[in-house]
């Protein structure tokens, strides 16, 4: 015989209470409800087939690739074939939204800021000692070891040092200002002189640079970038008022 631990929605709120949880869920529900009423006022409509590629998204994104996952992630998170359709109008909601308001900013803001977007490929040893970091960086200039020789005896990280340093592709604002503005002016396939850092010293090879395009992804990227922050400035302006008077007694 199976046993059941029954829960009410007063239990529910009461736990969301205790964990300091109820702030962020109240946003949530804030930022959906300006969204709507902002979309509303725009005359801002979705059409049937659009619904349906915002639901096929969700499923894909979820792996629901059979109606009986789609049946099983609704039931695990107590939702309805109502409920998912509904996720999948306000997720549309906010993309059409956003780009109503910001589709004509995103392109001059890309090439105002491509220097951000731009992308380097690097390899990276950080070592504590400077004349060691010297004498390996004008060995490898001399073709007497590798990049991965390197890597293999002075990476502690295990998978870091199986790919041989390898820090993939990153950009500007991942490294610190004085490796940046090395990195970014490099000639790849290039190996940095020696940086010194508070972190050690830096023995970079930088294999290639990365010119950034405007594709669908990135536009995607920049617009909600634009009404993340569009969104955060509305809701600062609002008072959320919540009737949470749950007692679990």
């Amino acid at each position: 015989m199976e046993n059941f631990l029954k829960l009410s929605t007063a239990d529910i709120i009461y736990y969301l209470k205790l964990s300091c949880q109820i702030p962020t869920i109240l946003e949530a529900i804030a930022t959906q409800k300006f969204i709507a009423e902002a979309a509303e006022k725009l005359d801002i409509e979705l059409s049937t087939e659009e619904l349906q590629q915002a639901a096929d998204s969700i499923r894909l994104a979820n792996q629901l690739l059979k109606a009986d996952d789609t049946w099983a992630w609704l039931e695990k998170h107590y939702l309805t074939i109502d409920d998912f359709e509904e996720i999948a109008k306000k997720n549309l909601l906010s993309i059409k939204l956003a780009n109503h308001l910001f589709a004509d900013k995103i392109e001059p803001y890309f090439y105002a800021h491509k220097i951000d977007y731009t992308g380097v490929v690097t390899y990276e040893v950080v070592l504590d000692d400077e004349d060691l970091a010297l004498e390996l960086f004008y060995a490898l200039q001399e073709g007497e070891i590798s990049f991965q020789e390197i890597a293999r005896q002075y990476i502690q990280n295990t998978e870091i040092r199986r790919a041989g340093g390898y820090q993939g592709i990153r950009y500007r604002s991942d490294f610190r200002p004085e490796i940046a503005a090395a990195v970014f002016a490099a000639n790849p396939p290039q190996i940095l002189k020696p940086i010194t850092t508070p972190k050690g010293v830096h023995i970079i090879a930088v294999e290639e640079i990365i010119t950034p395009e405007l594709d669908e992804q990135r536009r995607i990227q920049i617009a909600r970038d634009f009404f993340t922050t569009w969104l955060q400035q509305q809701l600062s302006q609002i008072e959320v008022l919540a009737d949470i008077s749950v007692n679990n007694n």
